[in-house]
């Protein structure tokens, strides 16, 4: 997984909908510092986390991983 651009596009995303990394944490039932690691490409979210975020924020998987715009 390309971390820099997923963390990027999930950045872009949370901040788009005017979340804070907490709120999307309590979402996806993580916490605000697993959202920090994983928007700084520090982490990379499991396979099923990673779908849940593409069906959170209604996004494909190309798109989230920044293959497609």
């Amino acid at each position: 997984m390309n971390a820099n651009q997923f963390g990027k596009r999930l950045k872009e995303l949370r901040l788009a909908e005017g979340m804070s990394q907490r709120t999307l944490g309590e979402m996806l039932t993580v916490c605000n510092q697993t959202i920090s690691f994983w928007e700084s490409g520090c982490r990379e979210p499991g396979l099923d986390m990673f779908v849940n975020i593409c069906k959170f924020f209604d996004v494909s998987a190309d798109f989230l991983l920044g293959i497609e715009e």
